[in-house]
């Protein structure tokens, strides 16, 4: 079942039982994938990597803002914007373990050649698109710096 139509699915049952939490994560993620239908060029259709795009980058903007909220003292923003982690998260694919990311970096530094940091552009772009979705970039970078001398 594609990505879409679950969270229509889910939405109506948030709906129902008035979760308003569930209904404005699943109302941005619908609204992402509409924008994401209708760009400029686009073909109409969201391939499931531009859907783990499209989660991906809406969790990163909820953790920061949670961050900056429990900064200021927000306790009442960085409630919700939790509420909307927690929905997101149901849709994004499990993240690897730390020892499988290890094993394809390792691989990804074998086929780019690269043995040193000012390489690591180069590993990272590699990476990143192999683990996209499947792991945080932040997590990917450590790695990558620490198997790079």
């Amino acid at each position: 079942m594609a990505l879409e139509e679950k969270i229509n699915g889910d939405l109506k049952a948030a709906m129902m039982a008035k979760d308003q939490g569930a209904m404005r994560a699943l109302r941005g993620i619908k609204a992402a994938i509409l924008l994401a239908k209708t760009e400029k060029g686009g073909t109409g259709e969201v391939s499931e990597e531009k859907e783990i795009q499209i989660l991906t980058k809406m969790l990163k903007q909820r953790k920061e803002s949670i961050e900056i909220f429990e900064k200021q003292g927000r306790a009442d923003l960085a409630t919700t914007e939790k509420e909307e982690v927690a929905v997101l998260e149901k849709y994004m694919p499990s993240m690897m373990s730390d020892e499988d990311i290890k094993a394809i970096i390792q691989k990804v530094i074998a086929a780019t050649g690269a043995t040193t940091q000012k390489e690591m552009g180069k590993v990272m772009g590699a990476a990143s698109k192999e683990l996209a979705g499947k792991a945080d970039n932040k997590k990917v970078s450590e790695i990558v710096k620490s198997l790079l001398v």
